[in-house]
């Protein structure tokens, strides 16, 4: 399974809340928190082919032709699946996340979904009925392991084109 990973400039291990203004970009690898969560991939059999960042400020500045360039990206690399998290509990990185994931789904076609904690509230509110968002911790809360476990088996379970009713009715908001 070739996943693409979307990240802000915290996950990318690019700066911090500091850094909000961080401009776009992407390298062909694994690269900032991936290491978190690379065992689940090994599990489900998947490689993070591609890494994707933008600042969560400089993404607020234009969303929908930010969130153009990164399905622009995902046409570009191809691959099976698109995670845009995990956002704990960074609201303007949820924000970020749903709205790219919904514009990967609707003008490229390759299964997209976000994953962020409750505390993303809007987020979830004006997303969770057109793209799935997928529960996790907030930073520093319990759990973690097993919704970095579950995000791995939703990709996979995508890629094989599984009925995932079941599982978003027990994982997803």
């Amino acid at each position: 399974m070739k996943v693409m990973m979307i990240f802000d400039q915290t996950q990318a291990g690019l700066g911090g809340k500091e850094s909000p203004d961080l401009p776009m970009g992407g390298k062909p690898m694994a690269i900032g928190s991936c290491g978190m969560f690379q065992r689940f991939m090994d599990q489900n059999d998947g490689k993070v082919i591609a890494t994707l960042w933008c600042g969560d400020g400089t993404f607020k500045e234009d969303p929908e032709k930010n969130a153009k360039k990164f399905a622009a990206m995902a046409k570009k690399f191809q691959p099976d699946v698109v995670i845009c998290g995990p956002c704990f509990n960074y609201a303007g990185y949820g924000l970020m996340a749903a709205k790219t994931a919904l514009t990967i789904n609707e003008l490229v076609g390759i299964p997209a979904f976000a994953i962020m904690s409750k505390e993303c509230e809007q987020a979830i509110e004006e997303y969770k009925d057109k793209v799935t968002i997928l529960k996790m911790p907030k930073k520093g809360g319990t759990g973690l392991n097993e919704a970095l476990s579950e995000m791995c088996k939703f990709a996979k379970m995508l890629i094989d084109k599984e009925d995932t009713t079941a599982f978003k009715a027990e994982h997803a908001y």
